[in-house]
């Protein structure tokens, strides 16, 4: 099995290099505007093979003909939000080169499945579905498992316990408007609810929902460890045909009451990519918040429509 991954800065290069430790998949394709860059950041992976003892291979280029016969492509290229720069203009900058990138994978690979991870990431997904047209279950973002992972990693803190035995969901559009599920959060089985006070909880939640800003003003630029390990973890799934489910930016076609939208839902990944979408039995507050973080997306996919690029 084959993977492209698009982009090598930080995030495309930390996701080839987990999907090599993984040691599932023949080869993966690093590819960049600045073919150097690809070429060294892969070449570094593969020398560090006989070493962690994986046999994946690594490939960098700016060649879209060395993708040929992809079965998954992850998509990281794009710009990151600079001072000055309009919402709006990202999203022009970022889906004209959503765009290309997705044409240019057509090319060579036929029904490949897409994982997006460029951002603003639901209406980038979005753009990856129009400009490939490629059905459903074969369009994906991914934006839930990281931000689930951060509301976990916060809680293991506060617990003091290991992160393995925290499980949760989290919903709704990849930003503010994002809908951690605190009634769907356990650890070792126990509601989490029972282990910490509320007020704590909502301090958590709050947290996540801004965690990316929070590794930006720490570091000056987004994050790529998580993310990259996030990206690589869907690909694993639908690798190894296991039927995991994940929080997942997926079109919906009815699906909670909503249609032609791409949001974040629980969905099991398995081979043939979105195996089924998971309609959880929300209340009527988490149902509200759900509805209005889909309100702030389906805005932004207008803005997207209105440039019809």
């Amino acid at each position: 099995m084959k993977v492209t991954v698009v982009g090598a800065g930080n995030v495309g290069a930390t996701v080839a290099n987990v999907l090599a430790h993984e040691d599932i998949v023949k080869q993966v394709v690093l590819i960049d505007i600045k073919g150097d860059m690809a070429a060294g950041k892969a070449l570094d992976s593969w020398q560090q093979a006989p070493i962690d003892y994986y046999s994946t291979s690594l490939v960098g280029t700016d060649d879209y003909k060395l993708t040929e016969g992809s079965d998954i492509v992850v998509i990281t290229a794009g710009l990151p939000r600079k001072p000055g720069m309009s919402r709006d203009d990202l999203i022009a900058t970022n889906a004209k080169i959503v765009n290309s990138v997705t044409s240019s994978i057509l090319e060579y690979s036929d029904d490949p499945i897409i994982i997006v991870v460029s951002n603003p990431l639901d209406v980038m997904t979005y753009a990856a579905h129009k400009a490939s047209g490629l059905s459903d279950d074969k369009v994906m973002g991914m934006a839930g498992i990281l931000d689930t992972a951060r509301y976990r990693a916060f809680l293991a803190t506060e617990l003091d316990v290991s992160p393995k035995d925290i499980q949760a969901v989290l919903m709704g559009g990849h930003g503010d408007t994002m809908v951690p599920l605190p009634r769907y959060t356990t650890v070792a089985g126990i509601p989490v609810t029972e282990m910490i006070d509320p007020a704590k909880l909502d301090e958590i939640v709050e947290r996540t929902k801004f965690g990316g800003g929070e590794l930006v003003k720490l570091m000056g630029t987004s994050a790529w460890y998580a993310p990259g390990a996030a990206a690589a973890q869907m690909v694993s799934s639908i690798v190894k045909d296991e039927n995991r489910i994940f929080p997942c930016c997926v079109k919906l076609n009815g699906e909670y009451g909503m249609k032609d939208i791409f949001l974040g839902v629980p969905v099991k990944l398995n081979k043939n990519g979105i195996g089924e979408v998971i309609e959880l039995k929300l209340n009527n507050d988490e149902m509200d918040l759900l509805k209005a973080s889909a309100d702030h997306v389906k805005q932004v996919m207008d803005v997207f429509d209105n440039m019809s690029l």
